[in-house]
C-alpha cells in the first residue's frame, strides 16, 4: 500500500462529503486506503459515509477523544508507506497525491511534507509554512509585530513570511490540515502526542521529525482549499485557551527548564491578553449597535422631557418627577430596543425598515401599557410620540452613516439579492441550478456557464467559462458555484485565485450531493445550501417562533377562564401554557413519526403539529414526513399562527 489517508471528523458532515469526493477523484492512480475516525458526531456523518463511501474504513468513537488520539487510532491500523493526516474541511486537487508521493519518493531525507493552502476565496493561507514557536517568535506573533512586518526575517518567523510562497522550502512545522509523513519515520519518532487534545500536536510531531534528522518540506506545486475553523472558531475565547495552553505543553516538553519557564510566562500573559481582546471584540461586534441606539435614544428622551416640560405644563416652574427619568423612560427605552430586536433590527444585514418597524411596534406596546398604568405614572403621551420620532430619526441616521462608511452588514434595501453563476457541463449544471432554486434562499438570478469552450452553447446557458469575468460584471453576480463533477479541482482553485479581485463568493457542488458548500474565512461559517431544511433553523425564525410562543401562552393564561369552554382538556391547556413559557415546549412542532426520512433542524416538541390542520387524521408515514419537511423548509411565524387557530381545540394535547 502506497498511501494511507486519515481524516478525523466531528460534526462537519457536508464538508467531509465534499472532501471525500475530491479524495476519491485524486486517488485514481494511487494505491491507497482511507480512514475516517468519527469523534461521536450527531449530524448524520456516519450514515452519509455508509451510503456514499463504502470503500472508507470507518472508526466510530462513542465519545470525542480529541484530534491526536483519533488520528493515532487510524495510524496504528494503516498499512501505507506514507501516512497523510487530512482535515475534513479541505478539498484536494486531482493530482495532489501523485505529486506529493513522487516528491517524497525523490527525497528520501524528507520525513514530512505540507502543501500550499488557500481559503474559500482563493486567498493564500500563511500557515501553509511555519517556523518553530520559540519564545521570541511567539512574542512577535502574540503582540502583533509579525503582522506589522510580514516579510521580516526577525519578526515573521512564525509564518516564515520572508520565504517565497511559490517555491519549495525546508520548514520547521507542517500544518495539521495536510500533513504527509513517511511511515518509517513515524515508527522511529512515535505517533501524535495525546497530551494535546486539539492544536499543537502538529508542531510537536514536526519538531520530533526534525530532531530525528529528517526534513520537513513546504511543497507549493499542488494546492488544497482549507475552509478552516468549521468545528472551532479561532475568534472564540475557548480557542485562545486551548491553543495557547497547547503551546505551554510543547514548551515544557521540548525546551530547557529556563526557556520553558520564560515561554510559559509569555504565553500566560498572551492567554489573558488575547482572551480579553476576543471578549471585547465579540462584545463590540454584537452589542455596538444596540448600545449606540440605547445611548443616543435615551439621551434624546432626556432632552425631550426637559424641553417639553419647560414649554408645556412646567412653564411656571417645576420639573417632571424623578421617577420618570429613573424608571419610566428607561422602561420605554427597553421596550423599544426589545421590539427592534424581535423585529430583526439587529440581524445582519442591518436594515433601516426593520428598525423602524420595531420602533413602531414598541410604541404601540408602550401606549397600551400607558393606558394600564396608575395615574401617578402616566405623564404625557406626547413624550411617547416625540420619543418615537426621535428614535426613528436617530436609528436611521446611525444605520445610514454606517452604510456610507461601508461598514460590514449595513444595507439600505431589503433582503440582499443573491445572484448566482453555476459553472458546469450540461445536465449537472442544470441539476445544481435546480438544487439552488429549491433551497430557502430564493435566488434572484441563476445563470449557467458551460465548462467546455469548444462546445456549442446550450440555449439555457449564458456563456463559456473563459467569459466568466465579463459575466460577473454584466450580470452583477455575487456568488459562483463550481460543479466538481465537471471540473478538475486544479481548475476550480485556479479560477478562484484568478477571479479573487472580482470580490465574489465561491462554493463547490460535489457530484451526486444535495449540498453546496463553501466558507469565506476563519471567522465566517459561510452558507451551506442544502435541498431545503435551513429555513426554520435561522436565528430570526427561531426568535420569531419563540416570541409567538410566549405571547400566545401569556394571552392564554390571562384568557383561560374564557377559553376553558372551547379547548379539550382545559387543565392540560393551562399546564401547556406554563411549559411553553418556560421553554419546555413550543405550540407547534414536527409531527411524530416512526421513520423520519429527512434530517430536520432540531426544535422543541410541539403541542400541535402541521397534520392537525386537516379534517381527517393523517396516518401515512410518507405524508407526515412531507408535512414535516415543508414546515421546516418554508417556515414563517404565520404558519404557526395558522396552525394554532385552525387546531385551537387541541391546545390541551
Amino acid at each position: 500500500m502506497k498511501l494511507s489517508i486519515v481524516i478525523v471528523n466531528y460534526n462537519v458532515e457536508h464538508f467531509l462529503e465534499q472532501c471525500l469526493f475530491s479524495v476519491r477523484k485524486a486517488l485514481q492512480k494511487i494505491e491507497a486506503e482511507i480512514f475516517v475516525v468519527d469523534n461521536n458526531s450527531v449530524d448524520g456523518s456516519l450514515r452519509m459515509l455508509e451510503e456514499k463511501f463504502p470503500e472508507v474504513k470507518v472508526i466510530a468513537n462513542k465519545e470525542n477523544v480529541g484530534f491526536s488520539k483519533a488520528n493515532n487510532q487510524a495510524i496504528r491500523q494503516a498499512t501505507g508507506e506514507y501516512v497523510l493526516l487530512l482535515n475534513p474541511d479541505t478539498v484536494v486537487e486531482d493530482d495532489t497525491f501523485e505529486k506529493v508521493v513522487d516528491f517524497m519518493d525523490a527525497h528520501p531525507d524528507a520525513g514530512g511534507l505540507g502543501v500550499k493552502m488557500v481559503d474559500g476565496t482563493g486567498k493564500f493561507l500563511p500557515e501553509s509554512k511555519r517556523g518553530l514557536p520559540t519564545p521570541l517568535t511567539a512574542f512577535y506573533k502574540i503582540f502583533g509585530l509579525a503582522s506589522l512586518f510580514p516579510r521580516s526575517k526577525r519578526f515573521s518567523r512564525y509564518h516564515l513570511g520572508f520565504l517565497d510562497k511559490d517555491e519549495t522550502h525546508e520548514v520547521d512545522v507542517l500544518a495539521g490540515a495536510f500533513m504527509l509523513m513517511r511511515r518509517s519515520v513515524l515508527d522511529k519518532v512515535g505517533l501524535l502526542d495525546e497530551a494535546f487534545f486539539m492544536y499543537g500536536e502538529d508542531i510537536d510531531l514536526s519538531y520530533r521529525i526534525t530532531q530525528a534528522g529528517f526534513k520537513n518540506y513546504y511543497f507549493p506545486e499542488t494546492r488544497i482549499i482549507h475552509y478552516k475553523g468549521e468545528s472551532t472558531k479561532k475568534s472564540s475565547v475557548n480557542y485562545v485557551f486551548v491553543f495557547y495552553n497547547a503551546m505551554i505543553i510543547f514548551a515544557q516538553k521540548h525546551f530547557s527548564q529556563k526557556r520553558a519557564s520564560t515561554f510559559t510566562f509569555l504565553i500566560n500573559i498572551a492567554i489573558y491578553f488575547r482572551a480579553f481582546l476576543a471578549i471585547m471584540a465579540r462584545f463590540f461586534k454584537r452589542a455596538m449597535l444596540p448600545v449606540l441606539d440605547a445611548v443616543t435614544g435615551f439621551a434624546g428622551l432626556l432632552l425631550i422631557q426637559e424641553f417639553w416640560g419647560d414649554f408645556t405644563i412646567y412653564r411656571e416652574g417645576g420639573n417632571y418627577p424623578l421617577v420618570l427619568v429613573t424608571f419610566v423612560l428607561p422602561a420605554y427605552m427597553l421596550i423599544w430596543l426589545v421590539s427592534v430586536y424581535f423585529s430583526g433590527g439587529y440581524d445582519k444585514p442591518y436594515r433601516i425598515p426593520k428598525a423602524l418597524q420595531g420602533i413602531g411596534v414598541g410604541s404601540l406596546m408602550i401606549l397600551v401599557f400607558y393606558a394600564l398604568l396608575p395615574e401617578n405614572l402616566r405623564f404625557s403621551r406626547a413624550l411617547i410620540l416625540l420619543g418615537t420620532a426621535w428614535l426613528a430619526i436617530v436609528t436611521s441616521l446611525i444605520r445610514f452613516s454606517a452604510y456610507l462608511l461601508k461598514m460590514d452588514g449595513f444595507t439600505l434595501g431589503g433582503d440582499v439579492k443573491r445572484r448566482f453563476l453555476v459553472i458546469g457541463h450540461g445536465a449537472e449544471a442544470q441539476r445544481v441550478a435546480e438544487l439552488l432554486r429549491s433551497t430557502a434562499i430564493k435566488p434572484e438570478f441563476v445563470g449557467l456557464v458551460e465548462t467546455k469552450s469548444d462546445e456549442k452553447l446550450p440555449a439555457s446557458f449564458i456563456g463559456h467559462i473563459h467569459q466568466v469575468p465579463e459575466i460577473i460584471a454584466i450580470y452583477r453576480i455575487n456568488e459562483v458555484i463550481f460543479c466538481s463533477k465537471n471540473l478538475p479541482h486544479q481548475t476550480i482553485i485556479d479560477k478562484m485565485v484568478a477571479w479573487h479581485a472580482a470580490g465574489v463568493d465561491y462554493k463547490i457542488a460535489p457530484e451526486d450531493s444535495l449540498s453546496i458548500i463553501g466558507s469565506n474565512s476563519i471567522d465566517t461559517r459561510g452558507d451551506l445550501y442544502t435541498i431545503g431544511i435551513n429555513a426554520i433553523d435561522s436565528n430570526p425564525n427561531r426568535r420569531s417562533k419563540r416570541f409567538f410562543d410566549i405571547l400566545a401562552a401569556m394571552c392564554g393564561l390571562v384568557m383561560w377562564p374564557l377559553l376553558f369552554w372551547f379547548v379539550k382538556r382545559p387543565f392540560n391547556y393551562l399546564k401547556n401554557n406554563l411549559l411553553v413559557i418556560f421553554g419546555r415546549k413550543s405550540w407547534v412542532g414536527y409531527c411524530k413519526v416512526d421513520q423520519q426520512t429527512q434530517k430536520l433542524p432540531a426544535i422543541r416538541n410541539g403541542v400541535l403539529c402541521p397534520a392537525l390542520v386537516f379534517k381527517r387524521p393523517v396516518t401515512e408515514v410518507q405524508m407526515i414526513n412531507q408535512l414535516n419537511l415543508l414546515y421546516a423548509r418554508d417556515y414563517t411565524v404565520w404558519k404557526d399562527v395558522e396552525i394554532f387557530f385552525k387546531a385551537f381545540k387541541w391546545l390541551g394535547n
